[in-house]
């Protein structure tokens, strides 16, 4: 079939196999020009079809010679109807893993679901003898508490106040105002479920009940700060309650496992373009800005560059840089004095689609997000038909009971 582009919003109905297929062999490209370099041995990466998550699982696999392991959930393509992007991500790398004779598995079932959890750690343990580093980048939009049944959803919602700002309408390509409402006491409880450090502590303890931890395991998982004057959007909304939460629980995951020689760590990342920071509309404005100001400056990140540092902070053998409360610091260059004023600068006079593409990187934003679901990528004929159904090689399929 032909796939054409299709969006409600931010949100993408399509995606295109080739052009997935072609951008991850390019990030495989990029990992493999910087050479080999000391780092993990196994790796389990928890959300590993989009994002941080994939970005890490291809650093660490092409870039350190790691046996790597995903888990995700996503939906494959019929031939009537395209897959998700991240079904052709993770696809795209295990064929890429096979053909270059790296070990590489993947476990297809909902991430939040302790059957997922019993048959991965099982896996791992049994075909790797454990892992050295778990990786968990799960973003979603609900979760159902495997103790209780109860399906937690996360929302987008202050703390206090309803707050009112510029930001950017992803449909029209304009900037607007955009007013984030304030959440209830059980939004917020219910977004920390789903959002904060509950899931990934349950996989540590699952994976160390089976043996699937090695001596020394690290394990790491995402969060992010921001300014303070968009602090009601995130850092002081029900996301930013839901990271501090995860902060905390790295915290503690840190005592365990550094009893054994192992670590933890909430990682902060700089403000990226992926699948899930689409859904923030102040968020994506301001990236907007970040974008034009790091790359004037040559100071320019990319999710791949951040995957690579990442990598680079936790390994070989050097204990993590980190901040006064633990935390792994990769916002350093968005967080400078100059970088935030230049982008308030800017802030301040941003208010339509003009002054935007003059201001900030417009045409890069858009360019990206297209490439996140496989169009606007050089090299692939989008008017040839493409087989909407690829395989998953080497897959675990875990059917989730409640469907």
């Amino acid at each position: 079939m032909i796939i054409e582009p299709v969006r409600r919003g931010a949100t993408w109905a399509t995606a295109h196999p080739d052009g997935r297929s072609l951008l991850v062999r390019r990030t495989i490209d990029a990992v493999r020009a910087r050479g080999s370099r000391p780092g993990p041995r196994a790796v389990l990466v928890i959300g590993a079809s989009s994002g941080l998550g994939l970005a890490t699982r291809l650093a660490a696999a092409f870039g350190h010679g790691a046996a790597t392991v995903g888990v995700c959930l996503e939906r494959p393509g019929a031939p009537n109807r395209p897959g998700t992007a991240g079904w052709y991500n993770a696809a795209a790398t295990q064929r890429e893993l096979a053909a270059a004779g790296l070990y590489g598995r993947l476990v297809v079932g909902d991430a939040f679901a302790d059957e997922v959890k019993e048959r991965t750690a099982r896996l791992v343990a049994g075909e790797l003898g454990g892992v050295d580093l778990v990786v968990h980048s799960v973003a979603a939009p609900r979760r159902t508490d495997p103790v209780t049944g109860r399906v937690h959803r996360s929302v987008i919602k202050t703390t206090g106040e309803p707050f009112t700002e510029k930001a950017f309408d992803a449909s029209s390509g304009s900037v607007r105002h955009h007013t984030t409402p304030a959440a209830t006491p059980q939004e917020i409880d219910d977004t920390v479920r789903v959002m904060g450090g509950a899931d990934w502590e349950r996989w540590i303890d699952v994976l160390e009940q089976h043996g699937a931890l090695r001596a020394g395991a690290r394990t790491v998982a995402f969060s992010y700060v921001g300014n303070s004057w968009l602090a009601p959007t995130y850092r002081d909304g029900t996301l930013g309650r839901a990271k501090q939460h995860l902060e905390s629980t790295a915290r503690a995951l840190h005592q365990r496992m550094a009893a054994h020689g192992g670590a933890a760590h909430a990682a902060v990342m700089r403000a990226l373009v992926t699948p899930a920071s689409q859904a923030m509309p102040v968020q994506a404005l301001y990236t907007l800005l970040l974008h034009r100001v790091t790359r004037e400056a040559g100071l320019l990140e990319t999710t791949d560059d951040q995957a690579r540092r990442l990598l680079e902070h936790l390994y070989p053998g050097a204990r993590a840089i980190v901040d006064a409360e633990g935390r792994i610091r990769l916002d350093d260059i968005e967080m400078r004095g100059d970088v935030q004023e230049e982008i308030r600068r800017r802030w301040d006079k941003v208010h339509d689609a003009a002054t935007l593409a003059e201001l900030g990187d417009l045409e890069a934003y858009l360019t990206t997000t297209r490439q996140l679901h496989g169009f606007g990528v050089d090299g692939v004929d989008y008017a040839a038909a493409t087989d909407p159904v690829h395989a998953l090689p080497d897959a675990l399929m875990i059917p989730d009971p409640r469907n």
